[in-house]
């Protein structure tokens, strides 16, 4: 199954002063949206994306505030190695809300928030366009079930992982994933705790070839039927995994005018 992660979708209380933060800080730029009946999507992201990228897309309902759960983790973002401290100290002179800084994190990494309390890691790599996704973390209550949802009804395979003294974090993505490609990280908290979704994160979308090909072969394996292809008019659908994250399901054509199917 080639399920390239499309995009990660997050829902915001201000559309308006959520795009400003975005396209000030990050220097995202709007790739489309779509105007539906009390509701906005905008597809966002930074001017030049490898084929494989995942964008950020944002969901704001009308006359709606959201509520942060703590089922979802965050994004995060790339910045050139060893420009760590150069970029969060621009952020925080630009008026971003501090969160984590870089030496908290052992110079590592540092945390930010958006207007919603939506926390964007900001990570070190040499691939991928400055600012670009690098990963969505999750929390599981089940690190074995967890990894074999993702390896056995998608195929990813396992990259990653780094087990510490009360948690371990595990990052999935597809088999011969381009570096550029956003990964799945997956965080198990060993305390047995449980977690609130929430209604501020949305979902994670996978890009696929053949949406009702592989929809019947995610129902053969087990898949939660959420929202079939049939219910969405077969231009997308819905699964979920075994803590309730929902996950779509999207064929794109990336020559298309619209990114939407609709």
């Amino acid at each position: 199954m080639n399920g390239t992660l499309d995009h990660t979708m997050i829902r915001v209380s201000d559309l308006e002063k959520s795009l400003d933060w975005y396209q000030t800080h990050l220097e995202y730029e709007e790739k489309d949206r779509y105007e539906g009946d009390g509701f906005t999507i905008v597809y966002l992201g930074p001017e030049e994306m490898h084929e494989e990228g995942a964008m950020l897309e944002i969901t704001h309902n009308e006359g709606e505030d959201v509520e942060l759960g703590d089922a979802w983790g965050h994004v995060a973002v790339r910045v050139p190695e060893g420009e760590l401290e150069e970029h969060y100290e621009q952020l925080m002179d630009e008026g971003v809300e501090d969160y984590r800084d870089p030496e908290s994190c052992g110079g590592r990494y540092a945390f930010v928030r958006d207007p919603d309390g939506h926390e964007v890691e900001i990570v070190q790599r040499d691939v991928g366009e400055t600012w670009s996704l690098d990963h969505t973390m999750i929390r599981v209550e089940d690190a074995d079930e967890a990894l074999g949802f993702w390896t056995r009804k998608f195929e990813y395979d396992e990259v990653g992982r780094w087990e510490a003294d009360t948690f371990a974090n595990y990052f999935v993505e597809p088999a011969d994933a381009a570096d550029e490609a956003m990964s799945l990280e997956l965080t198990y908290n060993y305390d047995g705790r449980t977690y609130d979704q929430g209604d501020a994160w949305g979902h994670l979308c996978l890009r696929v070839d053949d949406l009702e090909g592989d929809w019947d072969q995610l129902v053969e394996r087990e898949a939660p039927d959420y929202r079939a292809p049939e219910s969405n008019d077969n231009m997308y659908a819905f699964t979920k995994d075994q803590d309730g994250h929902e996950i779509e399901l999207l064929e794109r054509d990336l020559e298309a005018e619209s990114l939407f199917p609709f």
